[in-house]
């Protein structure tokens, strides 16, 4: 794919303006699930949530990214009035708390609904808008920012069968286009946008390798990229041990992203990651 780069100086949520390019932005994951993959689910107390998501806001996280529903390979979903009392309590405290943006990790409109009303102003639906008819129309009616993520399937079954794809990153630039003009023709202002290949989600650990070479081809979407690297499995596909025991292989996968072309992180150790960051951003842009 040619490589064609295109300029973006922010993104819209629905109460803000934030900036893109003078430096890669973090997002902290607050999840409140029992069986996150990473380990780190903050489960049954939101009042854990809330402390947990204010620490990494102290430590440098741009915005927060919470989540009620694990996307592990081969998980079940939960029902939705399971997810809302998992979620609402920890955005409606957070919002109270922090003045930066709080997005909610959701493929349910009904959760996004509430979630917006207690202040949420992001929406990362790893379906990118597949799985509930009434999402475009809820973020529309809302005026939030949006994720698109790249996924096969769900994540039940999505690293199940055969992951070949007939050009990476090719295969996900051209499903992630097409989601954007989904996206805009329910009425989601493409400034409201961000994109993410979806790593971890329905590709091979080398295509997730090969994704973070070519991020750079991505900018041909003329959207934010957001990248999940963070303690994912292809990690340990070469430095070994449990999802906690990869930041020092999250630490160099997070470094040449941003010397790919990311825009925004999503980390679970926000304080170490934090200078991991403010290195890679000073080395390029020497």
């Amino acid at each position: 794919m040619k490589n064609v780069s295109v300029n973006i100086s922010s993104f819209q949520t629905s109460r803000r303006e934030i900036p893109i390019g003078e430096r890669t932005l973090i997002m902290g994951v607050v999840n409140t699930t029992p069986d996150s993959f990473s380990g780190d689910g903050v489960y049954g107390s939101p009042e854990k949530a809330i402390e947990e998501g204010c620490r990494m806001a102290d430590e440098g996280a741009d915005m927060l990214d919470i989540g009620g529903e694990s996307s592990r390979p081969g998980s079940d979903p939960v029902t939705l009035q399971e997810e809302l009392k998992r979620v609402i309590p920890v955005v409606r405290g957070l919002s109270a708390k922090l003045s930066i943006p709080i997005s909610v990790d959701t493929m349910k409109a009904a959760v996004a609904r509430e979630a917006l009303d207690e202040g949420a102003e992001i929406i990362n639906d790893i379906s990118a808008l597949n799985y509930d008819p009434e999402m475009a129309r809820t973020i529309s009616a809302y005026k939030a920012a949006v994720v698109l993520m790249h996924m096969r399937g769900t994540p039940k079954i999505m690293q199940k069968g055969d992951l070949t794809y007939r050009s990476v990153p090719g295969d996900m630039i051209t499903f992630l286009r097409e989601r954007i003009e989904k996206a805009r023709s329910e009425g989601i202002d493409e400034e409201r946008i961000i994109v993410d290949p979806g790593i971890g989600f329905g590709k091979t650990p080398i295509d997730n390798m090969r994704m973070i070479r070519y991020l750079q081809d991505f900018k041909s979407l003329g959207r934010p990229v957001l990248v999940g690297v963070s303690r994912k499995s292809f990690i340990g596909h070469v430095v070994g041990g449990t999802p906690r025991e990869r930041i020092e292989g999250t630490a160099a996968a997070v470094t040449a992203a941003i010397v790919y072309g990311a825009d925004i992180v999503r980390v679970h150790d926000v304080s170490f990651m934090k200078k991991v960051v403010m290195m890679a951003d000073a080395i390029c842009r020497a």
